[in-house]
Parts: structure tokens; sequence; C-alpha cells
């Protein structure tokens, strides 16, 4: 790898890479590019500046882009389109910025003239794989430094070790104790370490940042109407949003309300399990409303077949193959089961439960009252219908039956 001149690192400013920055610079003598994705940390992300500034990179190398529009309209949206969870629980937050920090890596390094590009993934983790296989899949000859994967400092004591002794500043340091490792985007935030590594220990409640405990919360429900347009989120109680203002609005609400905690243990893409706090509060609420007006305006088969076929469609999210062809495959025929997934959603916000009040779709709904009504239908349905078609459906029953009466 001594060809290495320049590379381009995905940095966020905390303790991995600021130590990789200064890594890099020492053991590949090599010029940095610092890429700063603004996702909706809601962190001040200058300070990423002045870090990097103090540790040597040049002013033209420094990139901060917000990409919190990008994120929620092209990422999280789509996403939730299939209504995507990972092993019956699990909201994707971290698995679904991956593919969006990947491709700015990949554009910045052909923009910059980088050689390679760098992130601060570790060698046991998921995001290792989700950068990689996204770089791959966007600059096939990509060269890429995974430093977790080549030095000795394999803890976060001797990363914090490692920044004292380089006199690299470090936020949220208590005392010799590590921080929680964390990650923070507009769809959730997420918990590693400390007391989390034995999974039958409570989480401490001081962790939780964008949600009070559903015991704290509110004694009077928060009652909200979500609108709808092809599967989107267009407006909250009638006023028209972008989606990265829907998401953000959401939180704000659904953490007032407790809602949107998790306490998972997951099955990581490189075999091993691990345990993990998430906040989703605004993603909680989502998909709860998604699959209200999808209940009204989705034909039967149709999402009988998006739940089949979601599994595997969070799975591609998870282990990192957004860019690959069978994920654009199913975003098609999810895409085109929304064009008709219109209507407004009315929800109860109350101590940690979504619970919905009503669903309306004024032209796309499937509901018809005519026909599902307990009173007189006018002859709208003809109940003797039901006879032959029950009938129908057991036949292979009954042939199998009396064939064991026989025997």
């Amino acid at each position: 790898m001594s060809d290495i001149k320049k590379v381009v690192l995905a940095y966020s400013g905390g303790l991995d890479t600021s130590i990789i920055l200064k890594w890099l610079q020492d053991v590949y003598h090599c010029e940095i590019v610092t890429f700063t994705a603004d996702i909706g940390q809601g962190e001040e992300l200058e300070p990423a500046r002045a870090k990097a500034k103090i540790l040597g990179v040049k002013d033209e190398n420094i990139f901060i882009l917000d990409l919190r529009e990008e994120f929620v309209r092209d990422y999280v949206f789509p996403m939730f389109r299939a209504n995507t969870i990972y092993e019956g629980e699990y909201l994707l937050g971290t698995s679904i910025a991956r593919p969006l920090i990947a491709k700015y890596l990949v554009d910045l390094a052909n923009q910059t003239g980088g050689d390679a590009v760098s992130h601060g993934a570790t060698g046991k983790g998921n995001d290792q794989v989700r950068f990689e296989l996204g770089a791959y899949a966007l600059k096939p000859e990509v060269k890429i430094i995974a430093p977790w994967r080549e030095w000795d400092l394999n803890s976060r004591e001797k990363l914090l070790a490692y920044a004292e002794e380089h006199n690299i500043p470090i936020e949220m340091k208590k005392g010799n104790k590590s921080p929680y490792s964390m990650d923070a985007n507009l769809l959730h935030i997420s918990y590693e370490g400390r007391v989390l590594e034995d999974p039958w220990a409570e989480a401490e409640e001081d962790m939780w940042r964008w949600t009070v405990s559903p015991e704290n919360a509110p004694d009077k429900p928060t009652i909200i109407e979500l609108t709808f347009e092809k599967g989107d989120i267009v407006a909250i109680n009638g006023e028209r949003l972008s989606p990265a203002q829907v998401l953000t609005q959401l939180n704000k609400v659904a953490g007032e309300n407790g809602i949107g905690r998790l306490d998972l243990v997951e099955n990581r893409y490189v075999g091993m399990k691990s345990r993990g706090c998430y906040e989703t509060p605004g993603g909680t609420v989502i998909l709860k409303a998604h699959r209200a007006i999808e209940s009204l305006t989705l034909d039967r088969e149709v999402a009988h077949l998006k739940d089949e076929l979601m599994p595997r469609y969070a799975s591609l999210v998870y282990n990192g193959y957004w860019w690959s062809p069978e994920r654009k495959l199913l975003q098609q025929m999810i895409d085109a089961s929304q064009v008709n997934v219109n209507g407004e959603v009315r929800l109860k916000l109350y101590k940690g439960n979504v619970i919905v009040l009503g669903r309306k779709s004024e032209s796309d709904s499937l509901f018809d009252t005519s026909i599902a009504t307990f009173e007189d239908d006018g002859g709208a349905y003809n109940q003797k219908d039901a006879e032959g078609f029950i009938k129908l459906n057991a036949l292979r029953m009954r042939i199998a039956a009396r064939l064991q009466q026989k025997r």
C-alpha cells in the first residue's frame, strides 16, 4: 500500500476516527481528506472540522456535508415502504446510513484524487461489511484501509490511552471509564459497550438520550394525523413537510411520549451475537402508521407477498447489500406496490405505545362498507356463495379424511 498518497476518511470527530486520522498519518504517511456526514446526529459538527485542522488536515480537504434530506428521502423512506424489520424488532437505523456514507466516500475519492478510503468500523462488526460492500459496488477497484484490522489498539482503554498520548481531545470521557459506543442519525441512536456487554444487565436510565421512560411520559396522550402519498409521509396534522422535517418532528413528539426504546441481542453478519440498545422514536411511529394505511389500500395478496419478502429485504439492508442488484429489484417491486398507498392515519401516542385510532383514503381505499357491514347490505354480498367456496377449499382435506377412514 506504499502507493497510497491520499486517503478519504469517514470522519465523525469521535474517539475512533480521531485516532484513525492520526494513525493514518503516522503509518501511511499520507494526506488525509475527512468526510463528515450530517445525517441528523443532533450534534454540532463544526468541532470535527476544528479537530481535523488541529491534526493537520488542510481546509480544502475537510468536507462536512448536510445529507439529511437525501438520507431520509432516498434511504429511510424507501426502506419503510417495505415495513422493514430485522429479526422481528430492529428498525435498521445504523444499517441504512452506511450505503449513503459509502457513496460519498467514493464520490469524494473521485473528486479529490484519493487513492483509498478508510472507515472506523471494527473487525468484529457489521459496519465494515456495509461500508466496503458499498464502496466496491460503486468503485470496483477502490482500495480500503480498515485500521481495526491492522493495528493493535483493540480495546476502548487502549484507544483512550493513545488519544491521551497524542493529545487528541475526546468528548464524554469520564475518568478512566470508556464512553458508550454510540451511533446517531435522524432515524435512531444506538448504544453498545460498558454494562450492555452483559445481556442480563439492565441498561442505565441515564444512557437514553432521545426518549423519556414510558413511566415518566405525560399522562395525557398526544393525537397526531399523518398524510401519506405513495407510501411516504408528506404531512403531519395537515402541515406539509420535507422528509427530514417529517422524521425530525416525529422523533420529538414520539420521544416525549416514551416511544421507540429497544434492548436487543442480534445476530451479526460476521457470525457473533451482540447486545445493543436503540432509540427509534419516529421510525416506530412511521412503521405503525404505514402498515395502517396499507391495510386499507393494498390488495390482500400484494400485502402478503410484501410480508413474505420483507425478511429477505431486511437481511440485505442489515448485511450491507443496499447497492446489490437483488435489493434494487426488490425495491422496484415494493415501490410499485405503493402507488395507491395514499390517505391519512390518526394515531394516539401514549406512554410508549403507538395506537391507531383511524385510517382513511378518499381515492384508494379497498374497504367497501356496503360489503363489510354487519347490517343489511342490500344484496351487495350473497352469503350463500360462501358454501361452495368453503367446500372447494375443503375438498383435499375431505378426500384425505375419507382415505384415512377406510384405512
